[in-house]
């Protein structure tokens, strides 16, 4: 079973890879899985006594975050709770080096440190002042100032540090930081130390500043589920919890209200805001009869559904469900980077001890300058920068790819997106519309289209049939002639009389009953023939038209970099050819049973090359057992089946192929921001390093290099956040 756990006040993204790996490590816990931006632990279990669980799981906790607090959460409403409490209060007590978060500060939190630092850097401005005067009078004051300054902004930093090192901590950034100061003080070197603290606060809080607005950005993504639904109740309306409302019952929605289970509009017309699901800016309109999904908003007249889904399942739900638990799966680099810290930290703090050591001891060189020299040599060297920066980049293209209707599973397939260079569509309604059309009318001579097309609506206005609909539809709402006489033949047609006049219209078997002459269509589709007392009136040919931008998609997508498409589908192979003609597919299988989809896709598969991915884009319930097996399922959602949509890693709510693009495109720009945090971090890193080494870095730029880096850092993977729409790019 699935457990989900609220973490609250975790913001530590070392200290959450270490309650993650240890939670991992319990007997009892077959998967866990730890996501820092929406501060839950989620885990896998078979245990009966989930409270003795629960007392372990808060052990570790405590071990490495004292003042995090471990709630019971769930799937539906995990995320409701974190936006109306915001629990960013906690202060990290295990921020190990690698990783150099040193507070987590909620809004007062930081209007506080904010005043520490105006304060600090006031009375270190003074204490400058006066160092440039004469006299030991003035000399004394500048250095008691630098003091004060110091006491004001570092004053927690040692306690952290004290307080850890009494719980076997000793290799954090609070011992790096107040060693390196303390050690400063003693060489009375009162500015330098001031200085680093002020410096190191500062960082600090714009580091806390923006991972908070990361937060709040994904947070806001999610707001898309209400709690509440106004129940219609024997013609009484009660406002209930959404998890109180059964399929069937009635729900009133009013304007500028968003709909809260998915549903099937009874009464009222309106338009939908359907932004938040598909990324669509403009609205569309529902009238009854038609499907009103949850997580829309309502915008003018008030509705009635009936709902025809369960909350838990409704469709703001499981977008919700999918994006929290995304960040489960976690991309190659995000892997990379938690091994790296865990291994980092130990290496970095053998060669700084080593630089303290050797030099004066091999060369008798001062001691002070070699330690000092150790010192900025470990604060440099910080891949916080990189421990918070490539999850955040990560989660936030998850959450730009969301604003555009794409939902992605997990990092690891975000990252799979840049790697895919072959993809195979299904056809029926993922590039076709997955609806009957007439395509053709070709009457015979002595019949006009308008005949032909007469004829048949006769014949087939009493049909329920997909096919005997499209051609009501396409009679325009118009009166069929009346039918006297309307007679059925299963596997044939249909035989009518209807003024007089006896009429025809089904398959050509048909025609060869009634000893027609007919001219045989050869043209992908499905074909109509009709006739009209003995003499063949002509062909209607009925297809299941593309979609309006799979044509532009599939050119798009050739241009981005895929090297190969093709088709799989079960249906004719004419309206096979036909489609894969009309779209420049490179190739297509058709009239394919489920278990002949997937075992041509594990032929595909065994063919491509090492390092590329292939992708399967499909919606029907036939395409699960492809969607799962592809290196990468993509599926349909808004219409698609719910079987393909749980079996796929991909989701595209808008039910277009062009959101292959913005999902596409996404993963490139969120691979580009981790490349460049990767390169500049480590650049400026191994720069500082080596001029630390040598001494030609001071204890501020080791702050920069830390605290600094790591700021530009977390700037940078904001931009995925900002993303709301990538431009098309013409290439």
């Amino acid at each position: 079973m699935e457990l989900i756990y609220r973490l609250n006040g975790l913001d530590c993204p070392n200290c959450s890879a270490k309650i993650e790996r240890e939670v991992n490590g319990l007997d009892t816990v077959s998967a866990a899985s730890v996501n820092l931006m929406q501060q839950t632990l989620t885990l896998q279990t078979d245990v009966q006594d989930v409270p003795s669980l629960k007392r372990e799981i808060e052990k570790i906790v405590r071990k490495h975050e004292p003042d995090v607090t471990v709630e019971d959460g769930s799937t539906e409403h995990a995320h409701k709770h974190e936006h109306n409490h915001a629990h960013e209060h906690g202060h990290c007590r295990d921020c190990a080096h690698e990783h150099g978060h040193g507070h987590s500060h909620d809004s007062s939190e930081n209007r506080i440190m904010l005043f520490r630092i105006l304060a600090g850097a006031v009375l270190f401005a003074a204490g400058m002042l006066l160092s440039f005067g004469k006299g030991n009078l003035c000399e004394t004051a500048s250095d008691v100032l630098m003091l004060v300054t110091y006491a004001l902004l570092g004053w927690d930093v040692v306690l952290h540090a004290i307080r850890n090192i009494l719980r076997g901590k000793v290799f954090d950034e609070h011992f790096l930081m107040s060693v390196s100061t303390v050690g400063a003080i003693a060489l009375r070197d009162f500015p330098e130390a001031a200085a680093v603290m002020l410096l190191y606060q500062t960082g600090e809080l714009f580091q806390s500043m923006a991972v908070q607005r990361s937060r709040k950005s994904v947070s806001a993504l999610l707001e898309i589920c209400p709690d509440t639904a106004n129940l219609i109740d024997n013609g009484e309306i009660r406002t209930v919890p959404c998890e109180n409302v059964s399929v069937t019952d009635e729900i009133l929605v009013k304007p500028g209200e968003r709909i809260p289970l998915d549903g099937i509009v009874v009464s009222g017309e309106s338009f939908l805001d359907t932004a938040a699901l598909t990324g669509e800016s403009l609205p569309r309109s529902v009238k009854p009869g038609d499907p009103a999904l949850s997580g829309c908003i309502n915008q003018s007249g008030t509705l009635r559904l009936e709902v025809t889904k369960p909350f838990s399942e409704s469709t703001a739900s499981r977008i919700v469900r999918m994006v929290e638990h995304a960040s489960s799966r976690k991309a190659p680099a995000e892997n990379f980077i938690t091994t790296f810290a865990r291994y980092y930290t130990p290496v970095v703090v053998i060669a700084a001890l080593l630089l303290a050591l050797i030099p004066p001891l091999a060369f008798s060189a001062a001691w002070s300058i070699w330690i000092r020299r150790a010192f900025v040599f470990l604060i440099v060297s910080c891949p916080c920068a990189l421990v918070i920066s490539i999850p955040l980049t990560y989660f936030g293209g998850i959450g730009a790819a969301s604003r555009q209707g794409v939902l992605i599973k997990g990092s690891n397939y975000l990252e799979a997106l840049n790697r895919v260079t072959e993809i195979v569509f299904d056809k029926t309604g993922t590039l076709t519309e997955g609806v009957f059309h007439v395509k053709e009318l070709l009457p015979a001579e002595g019949f006009t289209e308008a005949d032909l097309l007469a004829l048949a609506a006769a014949c087939e206005q009493g049909s329920n049939h997909p096919i005997a609909q499209s051609v009501m539809q396409a009679f325009g709402g118009q009166t069929p002639a009346f039918c006297e006489d309307l007679d059925e033949l299963p596997g044939y047609g249909i035989k009518a009389v209807s003024d007089g006049n006896e009429l025809l219209c089904g398959n050509a078997k048909l025609m060869e009953q009634n000893g027609i002459p007919m001219t045989v269509c050869e043209k992908a589709g499905t074909k109509i023939y009709a006739a009209k007392n003995g003499k063949f009136a002509g062909c209607i040919l009925i297809a299941d038209a593309c979609k309006k931008d799979s044509k532009e998609t599939i050119r798009l997508l050739r241009k981005n970099g895929i090297r190969k498409m093709t088709m799989l589908t079960g249906d004719d192979r004419t309206i096979a050819e036909s489609v894969a003609s009309e779209l420049s597919l490179d190739g297509f299988r058709a009239e394919l049973l489920p278990d002949q989809k997937l075992s041509e896709l594990e032929q595909m598969l065994r063919k491509i090359p090492s390092g590329e991915k292939l992708a399967f884009v499909g919606d029907g319930i036939n395409d699960a057992p492809v969607l799962a097996r592809a290196d990468l399922g993509i599926a349909m959602g808004a219409l698609g089946a719910d079987a393909a949509i749980e079996a796929a890693d991909v989701v595209l709510m808008t039910d277009e192929p062009s959101g292959l693009l913005a999902a596409l495109k996404t993963a490139a720009k969120t691979r580009r921001i981790v490349t460049e945090n990767l390169i500049f971090a480590l650049s400026v890193k191994l720069l500082l390093l080596v001029l630390g080494a040598i001494g030609a870095a001071e204890m501020w730029a080791a702050v920069f290099g830390d605290v600094g880096v790591a700021i530009l850092a977390v700037l940078n993977a904001m931009r995925m956040l900002r993303t709301r729409t990538i431009p098309e790019q013409h290439n």
